[in-house]
């Protein structure tokens, strides 16, 4: 059997039967009419008028369909520092979309309210907003990137392949904020129209995948050495979740990992948990587990870190961009505001080292 639809969405402007529904790229149709969708490394086998994990691509006589093809949930102007992408075109906006449904279940998720909304029975408001309308108010707006973000984007790829597409030419990047559990597949269709992705590395034991958000380490793994091999620039982000993920033990894997496999000037955020969704009972992350992981990072070799949730602590909380040869600072936040950028031709102006980086304005 091969996958039917592959790299081929609702053209953009066309009508469908019924709102939001359209062919899904990358499903395998089986002779008794379940269909494999082969998005992502669920590798769900939906059976006729079932739907798989994520909630919105169903099964309809043998043949897969998107639910939530032209339909936000949400649609806002973003910092890019926001998504967070620190070494992308920093202090320009990113015209933000996200459509309902995702494909992990993860008890501390602070958009459950949108991305569990299948899932967990939650009615949300969704409404029309073409591909075609997304990069014209995209443009409008002067942002100089579209983010598919909020809820994992690749549940709604075929949405984000025609707005990427229309993008492109438009002059604006296209960037994911996603958990990085593409397939092989997913990547080779998705790759070519992508520029830059933040990925959650959610921790670095299956068994913390597997209990809290319902999928593997390894795939989210694969994704994110295949992501550099298809030219996609990439920031990591882990959320340390007090005695689920934050064992100083894991997190030298993790950095060890990131260096070996990813190269040491991948930017790394390592943000503080707030009790949210299913995990209330849970305290906020200690500052001191914040600079321990930011210290066993650094030792690691990484040359980019950045404490994530930890609003005017300063000193090893600090999230300014500093030169890996000479140390001097070349952006300076506030937030998510940038109130110096330095970085000159993609290098530091003092000792022209060069920063990982999209920096073209």
């Amino acid at each position: 059997m091969t996958s039917t639809n592959v790299g081929v969405s609702c053209p953009t402007g066309s009508r469908t039967p019924e709102r939001g529904v359209a062919p899904a790229i990358l499903a395998t149709p089986l002779p008794d009419g379940s269909v494999r969708c082969d998005l992502c490394a669920h590798r769900c086998l939906v059976r006729p008028g079932r739907r798989g994990i994520c909630g919105v691509r169903e099964n309809r006589a043998g043949s897969l369909v998107t639910l939530v093809y032209g339909e936000a949930v949400a649609a806002e102007l973003d910092p890019i520092e926001k998504k967070p992408l620190y070494h992308v075109l920093p202090g320009t906006t990113a015209y933000s979309i996200a459509t309902r449904g995702c494909s992990f279940h993860c008890r501390f998720c602070q958009n459950w309210a949108i991305a569990q909304a299948p899932r967990e029975g939650v009615r949300t408001r969704s409404f029309r907003l073409p591909p075609h309308e997304v990069v014209a108010r995209a443009v409008a707006l002067r942002a100089r990137s579209i983010a598919y973000t909020y809820v994992e984007p690749t549940i709604f790829a075929e949405y984000v392949l025609d707005t990427a597409r229309l993008a492109k030419p438009a002059g604006l990047l296209n960037v994911l904020v996603t958990n990085g559990y593409q397939t092989p597949e997913a990547l080779d269709v998705l790759g070519p129209w992508i520029d830059a992705a933040n990925v959650d590395l959610k921790g670095f034991s299956d068994r913390f995948y597997r209990r809290v958000c319902g999928a593997r380490l390894a795939p989210v793994l694969d994704a994110l050495v295949g992501m550099r091999r298809h030219g996609i620039f990439v920031e990591v982000t882990t959320l340390l979740v007090p005695g689920e993920n934050d064992d100083m033990g894991e997190i030298r894997e993790l950095t060890a990992w990131l260096v070996r496999e990813l190269g040491p000037d991948t930017p790394w955020h390592v943000s503080r948990f707030f009790p949210a969704h299913l995990m209330t009972d849970h305290p906020p992350t200690p500052l001191g587990s914040i600079v321990e992981a930011v210290g066993i990072g650094r030792s690691a070799g990484l040359r980019h870190i950045y404490p994530g949730n930890v609003w005017g602590a300063g000193g090893e909380l600090s999230d300014d961009t500093r030169c890996a040869g000479c140390g001097a600072t070349l952006i300076v936040r506030r937030g998510y505001a940038v109130t110096a950028d330095r970085i000159v031709d993609g290098a530091c102006p003092t000792c022209r080292t060069p920063i990982a980086g999209i920096w073209a304005r």
